[in-house]
């Protein structure tokens, strides 16, 4: 019988990379898996973290583990390229950091047997990913794992997928329920049980002989229904020997249809089901990628709190547990591959096995209902032949290896609606940020009713919108500032576009979580993207959190915006209240001072004398807070950026003339402000040219800068891309706009 062991403790860890070790040094670091190297330097910015090989060493006794006849180790995530080696030997290597892959050994053990693991997140360009906006961890950062098996066993050598493959088709009311086993060379011919229970453990159906394949029909199948009901059945198989289990696999799975429509969105099990939810990524502040049970499960719980029915995991395959709680959870999935930012001709190769890891691996998920070809893959430069080919060759792939799915692709904004790229996936969904990156947030929606106008028959959703919030905070919030308050007003004018356009096949917020990104220097802290609707930490709901749980979630409640911003110098301010309940009151220190009903969001103009507690009721439900009459600005809430080339503040503005703190858009309608943008501009992208190793920076790219003010867009650039404009220079262009007059 087949036997898995954890092989998490008792590893040692260095970054000295001069020769493979032969054993544990006294040199060499403690550490117990799951263990990134990056998970300080990886997200306190300065794009500098230790990208490189590094080498991991274990020592074990064979006389401690279980007998078999082959050994198989199994790695559920190593970032980015892997060598394996035992007592010596090189049992393998393997390319791409988010896949699980398996090596196995049949060699004798010994009392004391080493195993060395060399990881390697250089830079390169052959793995993909190399340009992103996230920190690339390196390290064994997932479960490590032994699997003792007999010479017959399930096939554990194919893109480390499970051995045991189930495809549900729906039918007439009936289900069809497909379930396949692969075997290895030894095991072909014996016998195999397989066996369906429901979700209470009941036998459904079973079929015992030599066949591998064998499809059953459940007459009256408990669908699997995302949130409303996540029902799963469990897939199990024996491979026998006469009376003797030689091995056992198994698999939850669910039962549903889905279809997606150009004008109607997305429909499961024959119902409308828009998609509406977040995108994440798998680090968390102080921890980096190697996340424990704990964290994936209450990143799910907040997820399913805000009331999402859909997640985009992004930009990579997650951990197998994180899929098994989309399953259970009922979250409708959208995985993809990191096939991102910028095409590399010479990794095409690596993207093709890092997709067949991500279905073959997958492929029994219920939740998946997508799988993502690339991200913002033109982003770096115009769609070319081999980019084009490589994306039909992925696109066939997966219809081949899972005809039940959909491909998608998640396109940079500034990708062209006629573009011959669009016309590969059978989906597709746009990352637009009008109103924080360029333009206002009444673009959003108008563009995509455009492109539903060029293309009536392919369906579209958003696959990324958002903006970034810290603990900053204003009275008058405007776009690039940073504030709690702009994030809130952003979402609640997506949220209202997006409600009327329910032929958005899905979307997917930008991001459930702050996360590391160490090239990033925006927001007064360096090295994340804080454009979560909750902190890096997980321990602050932003109130942009609370107006998606007013949108979506059917769970009653009642929140209080604005908390962390209680001194204000205004004689009336404004006070919003998200609920999801028709009517809310609030009372100021215990005195009702006004109902309203509505939908989602409320505004209140309070008085702001002295100190006030404010009270938010809806129904059984309240929420409190405090404001507090100040006679100046409380320079606490004021953005000032870490490592900034210049502050906001420190820009000299002069009335009627424009300044570094005016939009490069509202500038270039001036012809001499145009001008001087121009120049501007050419040095800019000169110094992009080096900097950013090949990103172009051209007319679609310059027309969303039009939004950013002139000293955002600087700071911005010197943390991406490494962009140097020297203050003194700044200052000077400053001096020559105070010249020129508004228009």
């Amino acid at each position: 019988m087949r036997t898995t062991l954890s092989f998490n403790e008792k590893w040692y860890f260095t970054k000295e990379n001069a020769s493979i070790p032969t054993g544990i040094t006294a040199q060499m670091e403690s550490v117990t898996l799951p263990h990134t190297w990056n998970y300080e330097d990886g997200q306190d910015g300065g794009n500098d973290y230790h990208r490189g090989l590094c080498y991991y060493v274990k020592e074990f006794d064979g006389k401690e583990l279980p007998e078999a006849e082959v050994y198989y180790l199994e790695f559920l995530g190593a970032n980015a390229s892997a060598d394996v080696y035992l007592n010596g030997t090189h049992l393998g290597h393997h390319d791409g950091g988010y896949s699980t892959f398996r090596f196995s050994f049949a060699q004798p053990l010994v009392e004391k047997n080493v195993l060395v693991v060399g990881v390697d997140n250089s830079v390169n360009d052959v793995v993909y990913p190399q340009m992103a906006d996230f920190t690339f961890y390196g390290g064994l950062y997932r479960n490590v794992n032994l699997i003792a098996v007999q010479k017959a066993h399930f096939d554990l050598d194919y893109y480390g997928g499970p051995g045991i493959q189930v495809t549900p088709i729906l039918k007439d009311g009936k289900a069809e329920v497909t379930v396949e086993v692969y075997v290895n060379e030894e095991a072909k011919g014996k016998e195999v049980h397989l066996s369906i229970c429901d979700q209470e453990g009941n036998l459904v159906e079973e079929y015992k002989g030599i066949e591998t394949k064998k499809t059953f029909v459940l007459e009256s199948p408990h669908l699997w229904h995302g949130r409303k009901d996540p029902y799963l059945y469990y897939a199990k198989a024996l491979l026998l020997d006469g009376d003797t289990c030689l091995d056992e696999i198994g698999t939850k799975f669910g039962i549903r249809s889905f279809a997606i429509d150009a004008e109607k969105g997305f429909f499961l099990n024959g119902e409308a089901y828009p998609l509406r939810g977040v995108s994440r990524h798998q680090d968390r502040k102080g921890v980096g990628n190697a996340l424990l049970p704990e964290h994936h499960l209450q990143d799910m719980e907040l997820i399913a709190e805000v009331g999402a029915n859909t997640i985009r995991l992004a930009h990579y395959q997650h951990d197998p547990y994180f899929y098994d709680l989309c399953d259970e959870f009922g979250m409708v999935t959208w995985a993809e591959i990191p096939y991102i930012s910028k095409h590399m001709p010479n990794g095409n190769a690596n993207t093709q096995s890092q997709m067949k890891e991500l279905v073959i691996q997958n492929y029994n998920h219920p939740s998946i209902v997508v799988w993502g070809l690339s991200n913002e893959i033109t982003v770096s430069g115009d769609v070319n032949e081999d980019l084009l080919n490589n994306h039909v060759v992925l696109n066939d792939m997966v219809h081949t290896l899972d005809p039940t799915r959909k491909t998608t692709m998640a396109c940079v904004s500034m990708l062209k609606i006629d573009s011959p790229l669009l016309e590969i996936p059978d989906v597709v969904s746009y990352n637009h940020y009008f109103g924080w990156y360029g333009g206002d947030t009444s673009m959003n929606g108008p563009w995509f009713d455009r492109f539903r106008e060029a293309r009536p028959n392919l369906p579209v959703g958003i696959s990324e919108y958002g903006c970034e919030a810290l603990n900053w905070h204003t009275s008058t919030p405007k776009q690039g500032d940073y504030t709690e308050e702009y994030q809130a007003y952003y979402h609640e004018e997506l949220i209202k576009q997006i409600k009327a356009r329910p032929y958005l096949w899905a979307t997917h917020v930008w991001n459930m979580f702050d996360f590391g990104a160490d090239g990033r220097q925006e927001g007064g802290e360096n090295g994340q993207n804080h454009k979560g609707l909750v902190t890096f930490d997980r321990t602050y709901k932003k109130d942009s959190f609370y107006a998606y749980k007013a949108w979506l979630s059917d769970e009653a409640f009642v929140h209080l915006c604005g908390k962390r911003y209680v001194d204000r110098v205004e004689d009336t301010t404004k006070v919003t209240v998200y609920s999801n309940q028709p009517c809310v009151e609030l009372y100021l220190n215990g005195e009702l001072f006004e109902k309203k009903e509505g939908e989602y969001f409320f505004y209140f103009e309070v008085p702001n004398v002295g100190e006030t507690t404010i009270t938010a009721k809806a129904g059984d439900y309240e929420d409190t807070g405090t404001i507090r009459k100040v006679d100046t600005f409380n320079e606490d809430y004021r953005l000032k950026e870490a490592g900034a080339i210049l502050n906001w503040f420190d820009i000299t503005e002069v009335e009627g003339y424009y300044s570094l703190n005016d939009t490069m858009g509202d500038i270039m309608k001036s012809e001499q402000g145009k001008a001087l943008l121009g120049q501007l501009t050419s040095s800019m992208m000169q110094g992009a040219s080096q900097a950013s190793a090949g990103m172009e920076i051209g007319e679609e790219v310059m027309k969303m800068m039009d939004g950013f003010t002139v000293v955002r867009l600087m700071n911005m650039m010197a943390g991406t891309i490494g962009l140097d404009v020297p203050k003194d220079k700044l200052l000077e262009l400053n001096k020559v706009l105070n010249t020129i007059p508004k228009e």
